[in-house]
């Protein structure tokens, strides 16, 4: 019979102070040395390997071998990974992770926060870890700026923020980048929405309605960007603009644009309002904003109105008409003084669709309500849902049960989409032919 393997010798044994001198000894050696001579990138893990070994060797220190073995993996993840975090990056089932300060990480899995046991030695080893994030970046972060908005090099969201903001010691946030990228198969066969919602939004991505994904926090708007922009033809050219780039186009013809955090100096920043205006002169024939968070909502929905038809972005709100509060807010930010009729007469022209996303208590992410922006009657937008989620219960396991309805309404906009070649059934729309024929 033989014996089952064993498994690595925990984190929380390695933490006497003993312990602690050695692996601080082993890599403040190892970094100077990097520093001193540092390997060709390709070479970087083989190079940092052997100098692990030559530098433990040379202090005649014998540990166990699980310990030592241990010791090396947590040395090598702080200096090419990002130290204790690396194995919850490498865990495809955690989604978000929530540093705060030293002795509390969370974690995000399957739509539920869970703590782990995970610990740093102390602030100073994530404040590293912050350097680590941003310094390749040209990013910056001290008490005089103590937030920063960055990205790993996978793509995934980061935001940092540093005391005298954060009371209880450095906090890190992580919004995992999904290494498959999710299709619009995938959310359809996760339920977040349906094959017939997927078909309309097709139509309305391929006709070029300028659509608006809203949703709460970690609700998956970006996730759900990534997949209607693999709507958009190949033959189009294709401008993307975030604080952080995350988005993931299939397309051949993307330019990516990023924002600039200004420097030391409080020089050289160029904001995504900047970034939006400077895409209206380079010929694009889409442009997708990764969120809308500010004065560049203006500039969006100008380009929108002028021909700039297509357009794609995220903002934050819990529901279709907040979105549109959310928007006239964030228009006013730009410091123009205009009526807030004016403004929502510039939305409700610029803006044909809203897409509500959201998490429900269960951890599920649905699209509740897809719902049409119907021009003016007075002062006030016109909305009319096309399709609505509704919540029928709540099963034994706590899984909220619900279907998503066509509202038998169809859309102001539906000779464009025919005008592209969409001529969508009435069964899209939720009318059946069976029961009309009946009542005839």
């Amino acid at each position: 019979m033989t014996n089952p393997p064993t498994s690595p010798t925990p984190a929380p044994s390695l933490r006497n102070p003993e312990l602690n001198k050695l692996r601080a000894y082993l890599v403040n050696t190892i970094t100077k040395q990097l520093e001193t001579n540092p390997p060709a990138t390709n070479m970087r893990r083989e190079a940092v390997t052997q100098q692990l070994v030559q530098v433990y060797t040379s202090t005649n220190i014998a540990l166990p071998s699980s310990v030592r073995d241990q010791l090396f993996h947590d040395i090598l993840d702080d200096l090419l990974g990002f130290g204790p975090i690396q194995p919850l990056l490498d865990d495809e089932d955690v989604s978000e992770i929530m540093v705060n300060g030293a002795r509390k990480v969370y974690i995000e899995r399957k739509g539920k926060l869970i703590k782990t046991n995970i610990n740093f030695e102390n602030d100073d080893q994530v404040l590293r870890l912050i350097d680590r994030i941003i310094l390749p970046l040209g990013r910056r972060i001290d008490s005089d700026t103590p937030t920063v908005d960055a990205r790993l090099p996978d793509g995934s969201r980061v935001n940092a923020v540093i005391p005298p903001v954060a009371i209880d010691g450095p906090t890190i946030t992580i919004r995992k980048f999904q290494k498959g990228k999710l299709t619009i198969e995938q959310l359809i066969s996760n339920q977040s929405l349906t094959h017939n919602m997927a078909d309309f939004l097709r139509a309305c991505v391929v006709s070029r309605l300028n659509i608006i994904i809203s949703g709460g926090t970690g609700s998956g708007k970006t996730t759900l960007l990534n997949a209607l922009s693999s709507f958009i033809p190949e033959d189009e050219r294709i401008v993307t603009i975030e604080d952080a780039a995350e988005l993931k186009l299939q397309q051949e013809h993307v330019v990516r644009l990023e924002s600039k955090t200004p420097n030391i100096d409080g020089a050289g920043q160029v904001t995504v309002r900047d970034l939006v205006r400077n895409a209206l002169r380079m010929r694009p024939d889409r442009i997708v904003v990764g969120e809308v968070r500010g004065g560049e909502a203006l500039d969006m929905l100008q380009a929108m109105n002028t021909g700039h038809d297509g357009s794609l972005t995220t903002l934050h709100a819990n529901a279709c008409r907040d979105a549109l509060s959310r928007l006239e807010t964030l228009t006013l930010m730009a410091g123009v003084d205009l009526p807030i009729k004016v403004i929502r007469e510039q939305i409700s022209s610029a803006i044909s669709l809203i897409v509500q996303i959201a998490r429900l208590k269960d951890g599920a992410r649905k699209v509740v309500t897809i719902t049409e922006v119907g021009g003016m009657e007075g002062e006030t937008i016109v909305l009319t849902d096309i399709f609505k989620y509704e919540q029928t219960g709540v099963g034994s396991n706590g899984q909220i049960i619900g279907e998503v309805k066509a509202t038998g309404i169809r859309p102001l906009f539906s000779p464009r989409l025919e005008a592209y070649g969409f001529k969508l059934g009435p069964d899209i729309f939720g009318v059946n032919l069976t029961d009309m024929l009946r009542r005839r």
